[in-house]
């Protein structure tokens, strides 16, 4: 056994005022606590108890050593204290990766009400598209979209499926025409995102064929955000495939149309990203459990279109 908990031991031992007592309060046998106090005089080559059949007593050295003793048993119990009240309820700083454009759509107006009702919590958010180490960057959680994953080593939670649907704004249309069918798209400039090179062949599913299309495609602009992507095709810059969370507000208020409005990619998941499950910190817990709750089954963007 460790000298820390000797001395520990030591203390209880002195404080309880013998074997017996000392060893129900530390869940042990008597002769386990003398054994072990045995040990430690031997290690320190001294007595510290005087012992006799009916009572202890401290030696000079004993009394001397006891004080040191006590301090450092109190400061465990503090230290365990100081955790155990950390790990009661979420508090501190949590680190928050998240795409661009989720964050700014969905996770930042919802955060008002998470910080209500965890008042002890503090989110430092990095809002970015590029490829995150959740390890070596310190982040607690991440919000990820299902291609973005290639680290079988992280745990992950699906908050939400991501819907995208194929948009234009009306002034592209009135330009270039609307496609009638998936083939048509490859005719029309279609906006690419440069970090992700599988999100640059697009899904056709209207639920009633022999299976999905899927099509490369090709144009004269991309970007590194969808949140960039968003704007360009606002601008009219061409047809995009974007999520339902960041343009169903566009199409409710006509600034962009649908284009192929019977097809949809519901290939993909949004979801919350961790680096371990064991002993997952109550920071985390309460930020997932919150927004799982929020984005699922249903996300509200879709209820909201629904609606």
């Amino acid at each position: 056994m460790d000298i820390a908990t000797q001395m520990i031991m030591f203390a209880a031992v002195v404080e309880n005022g013998g074997f017996s007592a000392a060893a129900r309060d530390l869940g042990l046998t008597p002769s386990a606590v003398s054994r072990q106090i045995g040990q430690l005089e031997d290690r320190l080559g001294t007595r510290l108890l005087n012992r006799s059949t009916r009572r202890i007593s401290l030696t000079e050295v004993g009394r001397a050593f006891y004080v040191r003793c006590a301090e450092v048993s109190q400061s465990v119990q503090e230290a365990e204290s100081l955790v155990l009240n950390m790990v009661d309820h979420p508090q501190g700083t949590l680190k928050v990766a998240a795409t661009v454009a989720f964050a700014k759509a969905q996770l930042l107006p919802l955060l008002p009400a998470f910080l209500a009702v965890n008042p002890d919590l503090k989110i430092s958010l990095d809002a970015t598209d590029r490829v995150i180490d959740l390890v070596e960057e310190q982040v607690d959680v991440a919000i990820r979209f299902s291609e973005q994953i290639d680290d079988s080593s992280v745990v992950s939670r699906k908050l939400a499926t991501n819907r995208r649907v194929y948009v234009a704004a009306p002034s592209y249309v009135a330009a270039n025409g609307m496609p009638r069918t998936p083939d048509d798209v490859a005719g029309h400039n279609c906006l690419r995102i440069s970090t992700v090179e599988a999100w640059n062949t697009w899904t056709f599913d209207d639920g009633t064929g022999p299976g999905p299309i899927r099509l490369p495609i090709k144009g004269n602009f991309e970007a590194n955000s969808a949140d960039a992507i968003y704007y360009a095709v606002l601008a009219g810059v061409g047809i995009a495939r974007l999520s339902t969370y960041l343009v169903n507000d566009a199409l409710s208020q006509g600034r962009l149309v649908r284009v192929l409005p019977d097809y949809a990619d519901e290939t993909s998941d949004i979801l919350a990203i961790y680096s371990n499950k064991r002993n997952l910190s109550p920071n985390v817990r309460a930020f997932i459990d919150y927004f799982a709750e929020k984005f699922g089954p249903v996300p509200p963007w879709e209820k909201e279109q629904a609606a």
